[in-house]
């Protein structure tokens, strides 16, 4: 027991150190939560298939280029972004 307690809290930290490694992406992450938090559902509706800006296309084409960086950025926006979805009816 006292085993899997210590393999936890390595593991806890681990993951907390690979997050602190991009403070950036975890800017840009929190700004993206942000956002998705204070919109209403009708502007969230509206901007679905609007075209991204130049600084969100420039963030997209780093992701796909950094396989680590968009796992942490993913980790951290996946959850707040598909509540919200969720409780606008934008999934199911």
């Amino acid at each position: 027991m006292k085993k899997h307690l210590i393999l936890l809290a390595t593991l806890g930290c681990i993951a907390g150190a690979a997050h602190a490694q991009y403070p950036i992406l975890d800017a840009v992450a929190n700004r993206v939560v942000q956002k998705y938090q204070s919109e209403n559902c009708e502007d969230l509706w509206k901007k679905k298939g609007e075209p991204k800006s130049p600084e969100e296309q420039r963030v997209i084409e780093f992701l796909r280029q950094d396989p680590q960086m968009r796992t942490a950025f993913i980790d951290k926006v996946a959850g707040p972004i598909v509540n919200k979805m969720f409780e606008c009816g934008l999934i199911p």
